[in-house]
């Protein structure tokens, strides 16, 4: 439906695409299509409906849900013309070098500017209610609910921007916009103020809960990629191991000790010195980068690689992009915005180390101009961090485009893997991600976070609304970046003596905890070592609870494989806000710091000390508990002594160290392997299916290859599982897919008498329901 503001030349356009999501656009000439980034080829087809989601009035929209209730009222609107200009580099230009949080790099100083013509500010105004507005992306301050707040919406180090959020009212609103943008929301009012834009292009997706309307948003921008089962295990990482002998060592001990491990990372410094970025590597340090991962291979671990979009000195990485003029106008970093520039990019970094066995690539500094905010001894306010992020920017950006270098580089990425090699899953661990990242493949990670019992607090809520906003896959530096606390801004932990410090101890313990029940599972930072053996030894609490927990982490690889597997499926979620599955209990509606894992686990991180302050000194009275609510709606079961409870109540749960309150919900069913060293070791059968009786459940157990793209033609295996409480019977359905099942089981069911019942069952691919009382 296209209509003209009589009052301006701006013409509205309101299409609806299905019975749940409505395009809004407005426009002052012929409206553009949506960003082709963004939105999937089945939607851009979309033919318009009946008019059956939206009403029409005279000065604003009201959106319905399919029950045909208003939830949302769009009041405002507007384009401010702004002239806008593109920097380039003319023989007046100076080269010159600074020192940055990302590296040495190079720019131009004096570069011109010319006018290029007009854009628009854009506002739109939305009327809410005391409902709870969540997502926006990850960002630092752990705001979980934004009625009421304020958020800048730039990519930067420890932010990620995505401009969609959900309410409590079940609905979503993503913004159709590359840009840069501001989220204010006060007296019954949010407004999304776009920094530069040719239109206003948004919309809303309704739904019966959050799952139902982050499965809409996936099937809009894109279904998430499988990763390799290798990714769900161990990550090792630290800044940073300086060798290919440091690297294989490392592994060497990790296998004596039978600590499980799938990946080692090398940050960065891979290159010769001097050489910033570049991808070719320093011979003396990494003389045969074959013989590394083969080493590496044959001990069953992974190798992550650092690589970085920008680049210094006189390498021959940045020389072809400065002779095929694909750097942007700040002379350092590769143009991402071009196909071609991408393909070269990805030759440069399939050379010498994807043609030799990488496995993974780290895409650090993706923003990639955040180094006009992080230095100085003082932070800046946010909105003065946002005006300089977005200001540096424009100098090498398209205005319209602030928020998505970090995307195209990912999706370089993916496209050019996917066209040589079907036999590696992508896996691209990035700092800085988009609306649609998910299609490539991406882990997002928050960035160079420190060491602080109130940064961990913020964290959780940082990732929950992360995944709030649509996107799967998201993780931390366990342990945070930086220990300690020194002239900049951001480097402010509070261990000066890392490891040596008793209190950094219970901290790591308390952020590995929390660690294991993230999709992905990664140590890592700066300025004391990481490995599990540098807090302690065999016998000793904080070592073996480390091992204690990533040991966990490989009991559930089942589990956590067959969630990934339902996320590229059926766009489910697997880092669950509690408002996904208990939305009917206000009491979850501002709690952020416990989330599910799955449908099937509560996790409640213990987040304050309760054995060390800093610099070792012992607490003498700390109560050794945490407070944990379990939703209404549910029975629960502790995780570690199998104790039932009703939900709707606050208990006081242990909380020593060596433990965290976890629960699990009746009806739950959760396949998990026996003791293994790596993911794949068991080639992802199960040991044990663990039914929590009390409910009726459902699980998709599933398996495949692990590491291959096979699975995207039926190479699976995908079993349903239902357990039906009050006849206590467990039905397998038909297998689904040409992958090898599964046909030996163990089930174990738990419930309220002392000892588990266990029986043992042979599977034929056929459906079948056996009793299990």
């Amino acid at each position: 439906m296209n209509i003209k503001n009589l009052d301006s030349e701006i013409i509205r356009n309101i299409t609806p695409l299905t019975e749940n999501i409505t395009r809004v656009v407005y426009t002052f000439g012929k409206e553009k299509p949506s960003y082709s980034i963004l939105i999937t080829e089945e939607f851009k087809q979309k033919n318009q409906m009946e008019d059956v989601c939206y009403e029409l009035k005279d000065d604003y929209i009201q959106f319905k849900n399919k029950k045909g209730e208003i939830i949302l009222k769009e009041i405002g609107h507007s384009l401010t013309e702004k002239k806008v200009y593109k920097y380039f580099v003319d023989s007046k230009a100076v080269a010159k070098v600074k020192q940055t949080a990302n590296g040495e790099v190079s720019y131009l100083d004096n570069i011109k500017k010319e006018f290029t013509g007009k854009a628009y500010e854009g506002k739109l105004t939305f009327e809410i209610t005391e409902e709870g507005i969540y997502g926006l992306g990850q960002h630092e301050e752990g705001v979980y609910n934004y009625n009421g707040k304020k958020e800048y919406l730039y990519q930067n180090n420890m932010k990620i921007a995505i401009p969609f959020l959900i309410s409590s009212r079940n609905y979503g609103i993503l913004i159709d916009t590359e840009t840069a943008m501001i989220f204010d929301s006060e007296e019954g009012k949010m407004t999304f103020t776009l920094d530069t834009t040719n239109d206003l292009s948004y919309y809303i997706i309704t739904g019966e809960n959050f799952e139902e309307i982050i499965k809409s948003l996936r099937t809009l921008t894109g279904r998430a990629a499988m990763l390799p089962r290798w990714a769900y295990g161990y990550i090792q990482s630290k800044e940073r191991y300086n060798s290919s002998e440091d690297l294989i060592n490392t592994v060497s001990k990790f296998r004596e000790a039978n600590i499980p491990l799938d990946c080692i990372v090398q940050d960065w410094y891979t290159w010769e010195e001097g050489l910033w970025g570049e991808k070719k590597v320093d011979k003396e340090r990494y003389p045969d980068i074959k013989n590394l991962t083969d080493t590496l291979h044959e001990n069953h671990v992974k190798l992550m690689v650092s690589i970085w979009p920008n680049m210094a000195g006189e390498g021959t990485n940045i020389r072809e992009f400065r002779e095929k003029g694909m750097l942007l106008p700040n002379a350092n970093t590769y143009d991402a915005y071009m196909e071609e520039a991408r393909k070269v990019y990805w030759k440069q970094c399939e050379e010498e180390w994807f043609s030799h066995g990488v496995d993974a690539w780290w895409c650090d500094n993706a923003e990639p101009f955040s180094d006009p905010d992080w230095n100085g001894e003082t932070k800046r306010s946010e909105e003065l961090r946002y005006n300089l992020v977005v200001e540096q920017s424009k100098t090498s950006m398209d205005w319209t485009r602030l928020n998505s270098y970090g995307l195209l580089h990912s999706k370089g990425i993916y496209e050019n893997w996917r066209k040589i090699n079907s036999e590696k899953r992508v896996v691209n661990l990035t700092r800085s991600s988009y609306i649609s990242g998910q299609r490539y493949g991406t882990i997002s990670w928050s960035g160079d976070i420190s060491a602080k019992w109130s940064t961990l607090k913020k964290q959780i809520v940082e990732g929950i609304k992360f995944s709030m906003s649509g996107m799967p896959y998201w993780t931390l530096d366990i342990g945070a970046f930086f220990t300690k606390n020194i002239e900049p801004w951001f480097w402010n932990g509070d261990y000066d003596n890392g490891v040596e410090d008793l209190g950094y101890r219970e901290l790591y313990v308390r952020w590995i905890q929390y660690g294991t029940f993230l999709p992905i599972f990664r140590s890592h930072g700066t300025d004391t070592p990481r490995e599990p053996w540098n807090f302690g030894s065999p016998g000793e609490i904080f070592y073996d609870t480390i091992i204690k927990f990533i040991n966990l982490r490989y009991y559930l690889i089942p589990y956590i494989y067959s969630i990934a597997a339902d996320m590229y499926q059926n766009n489910t979620t697997m880092l669950r806000s509690l408002m996904f599955d208990f939305a009917e209990d206000e009491n979850v509606k501002e709690l952020g710091y416990s989330f599910m894992f799955g449908k099937a686990l509560l996790v409640c991180p213990v987040t304050e000390p309760m054995y060390y302050e800093v610099n070792s000194v012992r607490l003498s009275d700390s109560d050794k508990t945490r407070y944990t609510y379990l939703p209404k709606g549910a029975k629960w079961y502790d995780f570690w002594t199998n104790a039932s409870y009703s939900g709707g109540q606050t208990l006081t749960c242990k909380a020593t160290l060596d433990t965290m309150p976890l629960f699990v919900k009746a009806g739950s069913i959760i396949p998990v392997s026996e003791p293994i060293t790596y993911a794949n070791e068991k080639s992802g059968e199960v040991s044990e299916i663990l039914i929590y009786s009390g409910a009726d459940g459902q699980f998709t157990l599933y398996n495949d290859e692990g590491d291959n793209y096979s699975y995207e033609n039926g190479n699976f295996a995908a079993i349903n599982l239902v357990y039906k409480e009050n006849q206590k019977t467990l039905t397998f359905e038909n297998v689904l897919g040409k992958f090898k099942y599964q046909e030996n089981f163990k089930i174990r069911i738990i419930g309220d008498s002392e000892s588990a019942r266990v029986l043992e069952f042979r599977y034929k691919g056929e459906e079948v329901t056996i009793s299990v009382k």
